[in-house]
């Protein structure tokens, strides 16, 4: 009976002790890359971590700071671009673009992230910026703003060349920034579209093989192997998952956004709108407006870890104040480092008090007492 029950109180602690080394990073996964990453995008948290900042050639998922930097760039995607004959010759993939032919640029953008075209990459640089040369210039600009710090860009195709690299963290930080863009992610996300006589196909497997994948860019050099940046949603959530040179691509990003699913789930902090006290108003019938959260606010959790917050808020509030005036901002905080943070707004409208002045307790002691407030339009004055 006793050795039975010592067995059993070994095999629960074994199972506690698998539980929690599977919830750590280190531990639950491997991968064959070189330099790896999965990234929450909302918050930035890095849940995967392997020569993140490593420099390394990056092949053709610079393709998606192309496509960025274009759509930035320009007022009108559906503008004709008029392909010019110096503007061709680039080495490697093509969309086979002929001299004097015209295509709008969002049908250049397709053909360069989902057939990764070297041709249409120097066509989209040139009529962009003018020239190469240009357009490189302001890859390079954006990728500062963007805090790449371990990165340069050479070329808008990818091709190999020693002032070309990145690393999987700035490769991240630009995913993150092509899913903020709109246009570049419903662009990453197509997986088949005719343009013209032409049909491109996504070369990113994961959108036909993994549920929820939202893109983005694929890779290839002999001397770069095959690298990949890819990001999927589920639940709210969105994961961003880059390897380079990973000759198991497809697989390991499957492991690692599975991975940071199921032991990082996003955890909402607030909603919109949720209260978070309120300020003192002087100059109004109102004593006070209601400080409330400008937005929801997530943060991906692992096992046991959890978040203190703090609030910081005006002490006083002159009137008028207007709906969505700044009022403070609430900060999580994860082992005393900040994560997140919300700014705090005013709720509702509150007018100035048009009577003769009236000191605060005056004020209060009225609003209490039922005084009359005037609705005007819907707001309070």
């Amino acid at each position: 009976m006793g050795v039975t029950f010592l067995r059993r109180i070994g095999a629960l602690l074994t199972a506690f002790a698998t539980l929690f080394l599977l919830r750590q990073p280190g531990y639950a996964i491997s991968t064959h890359a070189t330099c790896a990453i999965l990234m929450d995008a909302e918050s930035g948290r890095v849940l995967y971590e392997q020569n993140i900042h490593q420099p390394r050639l990056i092949a053709s998922t610079t393709k998606l700071m192309t496509a960025l930097v274009a759509v930035e760039q320009s007022d009108d995607l559906d503008r004709e671009v008029t392909v010019k004959g110096e503007w061709l010759g680039s080495e490697g993939s093509s969309i086979y673009l002929t001299a004097g032919e015209k295509i709008t640029l969002r049908g250049l953008l397709y053909g360069l992230m989902l057939q990764s075209g070297n041709d249409a990459a120097m066509v989209i640089a040139c009529d962009v910026a003018g020239s190469e040369a240009d357009f490189v210039a302001l890859m390079n600009k954006k990728a500062a703003q963007l805090g790449m710090k371990n990165t340069s860009f050479a070329n808008p195709s990818g091709l190999n060349h020693d002032d070309h690299y990145s690393t999987a963290y700035d490769m991240a930080l630009l995913a993150q920034a092509c899913l903020d863009n709109q246009e570049v992610a419903a662009i990453c996300a197509t997986k088949s579209i005719t343009v013209g006589n032409r049909t491109f196909v996504n070369h990113n497997k994961l959108l036909h093989r993994y549920d929820g994948c939202v893109g983005m860019k694929t890779g290839y050099t002999e001397k770069a192997g095959r690298t990949l940046v890819s990001a999927a949603t589920r639940n709210g959530q969105t994961l961003i998952c880059v390897t380079l040179n990973d000759g198991n691509d497809w697989n390991d990003h499957t492991k690692l956004l599975d991975f940071g699913f199921d032991y990082y789930p996003r955890q909402v902090l607030c909603a919109p709108g949720e209260s978070f006290g309120a300020v003192l108003v002087t100059g109004s019938l109102l004593p006070c407006v209601p400080a409330t959260a400008a937005e929801e606010v997530g943060y991906p959790l692992g096992s046991g870890e959890s978040l203190g917050m703090e609030v910081e808020m005006v002490d006083l509030a002159a009137s008028p104040v207007a709906v969505g005036m700044p009022l403070g901002e609430a900060v999580w905080r994860l082992n005393g480092k900040p994560v997140a943070r919300v700014p705090l707004v005013s709720a509702v409208y509150v007018g100035r008090d048009l009577r003769d002045p009236q000191n605060f307790w005056e004020r209060l002691r009225g609003f209490f007492g039922r005084e009359e407030i005037v609705q005007s339009g819907g707001r309070l004055i």
